[in-house]
């Protein structure tokens, strides 16, 4: 399964928080065995038989979104109106006439509250094959007194669905409830692991055929103020099993490096460790800023006004605290950095790519591309760190192909550019397993990504992100 994205730049031995979904990863180390450390970092062949790798286009992906007026009036609703008018011309959902109001308490505080709330519900979607992950994101403006509530539910491929799965309780600011994943969620034949709702035994063939998304939102009772949710969406895959994933040519001989601020995590170190011990696991939020700063959408004064002055960079700060997921303990919460983004103005999604061509169209489209890998410090030249999950930003492309990324792994903000070799690049964020130093069998992303873009710049064609 994924790895952890807390951004530790070392080797983390103990199995991942989405690790607890994986039966097959279990099944894998148990067939595959441990191998020794010396041998953990040469290529492995794909998947459990040892094949041919398949080319990372046959990965089924199906990214989905609902975000226009007729997105929005294509499902139900109890007490929500359509908002024609946003400040980045997006339609969304409001809440309108309350649908009731019920209690909530907010387990990270204790302190229980009434709340108005008004529901919206998806129409199915099917991805057209069988899912064995989805991973829900959302775009929402969130007034103080107010907050949202994302759920799924999906559909068996052998009948019957799977319960209403709380996907993410969220809110741009902490000061009415404390944004959280949910612990706990199974069925016995699907569970979530903070952000993903997974197949437990991928091995029985079982999969997701059909989902729905449901958005609760959340006021004060009495209160005018209301939640605007712009874009709510899915990412459905079935990304195979795979050690290796094949080498892309580059689309284009040509350098392309976009204007990108680079920050490192690591000046940050020991400062705020309520949110996520500090600065050292910090590079989900470090990314996601440097991208949001790339649009001219830096934090306001107002901002940043909580944080101390002698701080270097301090709108990462800002971001560690508005995406921090008070669950997972952690900052790496893939959707709620996308929400973090979209509560900058940018319109922001969590999906897949299938190989770094992928990423080289929008880059070449003017849009930063946040990765999520995993790797042993000899699997990618000049990182000079191991980690079991770490987020940087893709900005550019060498002439060669090779990959330029601000990694925020760095010492300072200086060291942020790196030029990665394409071909191992390519591989640690593609591929779905590993051996880490250990030689234990652990996880990859498969290619996860957050892409966020202000709504005037398009996406490129044949991406399906529209």
């Amino acid at each position: 399964m994924n790895p952890p994205t807390r951004g530790a730049p070392v080797e983390q031995p103990p199995l991942t928080r989405r690790a607890a979904l994986a039966g097959a990863l279990a099944a894998a180390v148990a067939a595959g065995g441990a191998r020794p450390a010396s041998a953990a970092a040469r290529p492995a062949p794909a998947g459990r038989s040892g094949a041919r790798p398949r080319t990372p286009e046959d990965a089924p992906v199906d990214y989905h979104a609902w975000t226009k007026r007729a997105d929005w009036q294509s499902g139900t609703s109890a007490g929500v109106r359509v908002e024609h008018v946003h400040r980045e011309g997006f339609p969304g959902i409001v809440l309108d006439r309350p649908a009731g109001t019920a209690p909530y308490t907010d387990p990270h505080t204790g302190t229980t509250a009434d709340w108005e709330y008004a529901v919206w519900t998806s129409p199915e979607h099917r991805p057209g094959f069988g899912a064995s992950e989805i991973v829900a994101s959302w775009n929402a403006d969130t007034p103080p007194g107010t907050w949202i509530e994302v759920e799924l539910q999906g559909r068996y491929g052998s009948g019957g669905t799977t319960p209403w799965y709380v996907m993410g309780r969220w809110a741009s600011g902490d000061g009415d409830i404390r944004r959280t994943s949910v612990d706990g969620q199974s069925d016995g034949r699907s569970g979530v692991s903070t952000d993903t709702l997974g197949i437990t035994d991928r091995s029985t063939g079982l999969r997701l055929t059909a989902y729905r998304l449901r958005a609760t939102l959340r006021r004060r009772p009495g209160s005018a103020a209301t939640p605007l949710v712009r874009r709510i969406g899915a990412l459905a895959s079935d990304v195979p099993d795979r050690f290796t994933v094949p080498a892309s040519a580059p689309l284009e001989r040509r350098a392309v490096e976009l204007a990108v601020p680079r920050y490192s995590q690591e000046v940050h170190k020991g400062q705020y460790p309520q949110y996520d011990n500090g600065g050292e696991a910090w590079c989900s939020p470090t990314s996601s800023e440097m991208v949001v700063e790339s649009w001219g959408r830096r934090p306001s004064p107002a901002d940043l006004a909580w944080v101390d002055p002698s701080y270097a960079d301090p709108s990462v700060c800002h971001a560690a605290r508005s995406t921090y997921d008070a669950q997972y303990a952690g900052c790496g919460n893939w959707p709620f950095n996308a929400a973090y983004a979209a509560s900058c103005g940018l319109d922001a999604l969590v999906t897949r790519l299938r190989s770094l061509n992928d990423a080289e169209r929008l880059v070449r489209a003017g849009i930063p591309v946040i990765t999520s890998q995993s790797f042993l410090a000899a699997e990618l030249d000049g990182a000079g760190y191991g980690t079991a999950g770490h987020l940087m930003a893709v900005v550019g492309f060498t002439a060669d192909g090779d990959v330029v990324a601000h990694d925020p792994a760095a010492p300072d903000d200086a060291a942020v550019r790196r030029v990665y070799r394409r071909r191992q690049f390519e591989n640690v964020w593609l591929r779905t397993k590993r051996y880490d130093a250990a030689g234990k069998v652990r996880g990859g992303s498969g290619g996860v990504v957050y892409l966020s873009r202000p709504p005037q710049v398009p996406w490129p064609a044949g991406l399906g992100l529209g």
